[in-house]
């Protein structure tokens, strides 16, 4: 189920990039669509619309599953990390920072996704090899990347509790193993970075604060007072360009 699940999903995305990309500019035919509920003739219909029920519910859950898969969720922890510390919460906005999350995630992918586009899916629809195949080729590039990022004890947690044997080589990691052990090094790293980003705004605060007291301006917000100095700061040293430079360096 879950393969079945990756590759209709990884195969939407490849097949969506490429529709638009080819797509001639004169108007597409709005399509039609029908819903219609009949009376089961055979048990094997009820059956069959059961499975469906569980395809259609498991894929509402796949862009989930494919984001813990990818970079997304060490950038959008950082960036989330960065507008608290700088004390602007609504800005810039948080579609914003989603978007500019979404583009880098692919950047840092790019060679991933294009691996399995040209080894797995291009194959698939040429009808050179089959779905397990596919399926095989397609999930080597992500698993090669989630390892490199995935710390060993991370790992090493999850096999501990997953129940079974203890694998002699990566290849004997379950894929299931190893998607929540990345997710957990991704958040454990993203919370480092973020820290780091804390220090030189936890600095401005402190010394913005301790003049205010110095001055008797007890009553006056020192965070209100710092965040020019913060915002300041952050343009002259051109935080963005330092940190998205960072975090992709951070995947190399």
């Amino acid at each position: 189920m879950i393969k079945r699940i990756f590759f209709v999903f990884l195969l939407g995305f490849f097949v969506t990039n490429y529709a638009f990309s080819q797509a001639a500019p004169t108007p597409l035919p709005l399509p039609k669509v029908t819903i219609g509920i009949d009376k089961a003739q055979k048990p094997e219909d009820v059956s069959l619309t059961l499975q469906i029920l569980l395809i259609m519910t498991i894929l509402s859950l796949a862009p989930a599953l494919m984001i813990l898969m990818t970079s997304f969720t060490r950038i959008i922890i950082v960036f989330h990390f960065l507008k608290q510390a700088m004390g602007t919460q609504q800005v810039p906005p948080s579609q914003v920072i989603v978007g500019l999350a979404i583009f880098m995630t692919f950047v840092i992918m790019a060679p991933v996704f294009k691996d399995a586009n040209d080894n797995a899916l291009q194959p698939y629809l040429k009808n050179q090899i089959t779905q397990d195949s596919a399926y095989n080729r397609a999930i080597k590039p992500f698993r090669d990347f989630m390892f490199k990022q995935t710390k060993e004890e991370d790992l090493a947690l999850f096999i501990k509790y997953s129940g079974g044997e203890k694998p002699e080589n990566r290849e004997n990691i379950s894929t299931l193993t190893l998607i929540p052990a990345f997710a957990l090094s991704e958040l454990r790293t993203g919370f480092q970075m973020g820290f780091l980003l804390f220090i030189p705004f936890l600095m401005i605060d402190m010394i913005v604060a301790s003049i205010l007291m110095s001055m008797g301006m007890m009553m006056l917000p020192p965070v209100f007072v710092s965040l020019p100095f913060k915002i300041l700061l952050f343009v002259l040293v051109d935080g963005w360009y330092l940190i998205v430079e960072t975090l992709i360096k951070s995947f190399m």
